[in-house]
């Protein structure tokens, strides 16, 4: 049923949540994982964040979507990373599309307090926009 399935992170506690039900789909079906980090330059304030700030949260994107792809693979299952900017839920669309996602799986939420408020939920609008089935995993504690 599923081939290649997305799985966008953030570092947070909620996107945590979502990897074992993605690995869980991935060894079910044999299916690839696509790990996923989008450092946000949609922001407002994007023009005023230097490429040294940059290139900093690429470099935590990438260890983090590093550790995931290693957990994946000490699972067997064939897990691939990304780090890409640009805004997170239209980045995370195009990056499905281009890589023939069938289901986009994520936490219901990632970052809090006044960073979502501000921004909306990445998780909604996927959701309300995606091409592809998106898997919610609700987030606790």
């Amino acid at each position: 049923m599923y081939d290649e399935i997305l799985l966008p992170v953030d570092g947070s506690p909620a996107a945590e949540q979502a990897i074992p039900h993605v690995f869980d789909l991935a060894e079910r079906y044999d299916a690839t994982v696509h790990v996923l980090f989008v450092v946000n330059t949609a922001r407002d304030n994007a023009g005023i964040i230097g490429g040294t700030v940059l290139e900093t949260l690429e470099q935590e994107g990438q260890r983090v979507v590093d550790e995931v792809v290693e957990r994946g693979e000490s699972r067997g299952i064939e897990t691939v990373g990304a780090v890409r900017r640009g805004a997170p839920h239209e980045t995370i669309l195009d990056y499905a599309t281009e890589h023939g996602a069938e289901v986009i799986a994520m936490a219901t939420h990632g970052r809090t307090g006044v960073e979502r408020v501000l921004l909306g939920s990445v998780t909604e609008r996927v959701v309300r926009t995606a091409p592809v089935p998106v898997l919610t995993v609700r987030a606790t504690g």
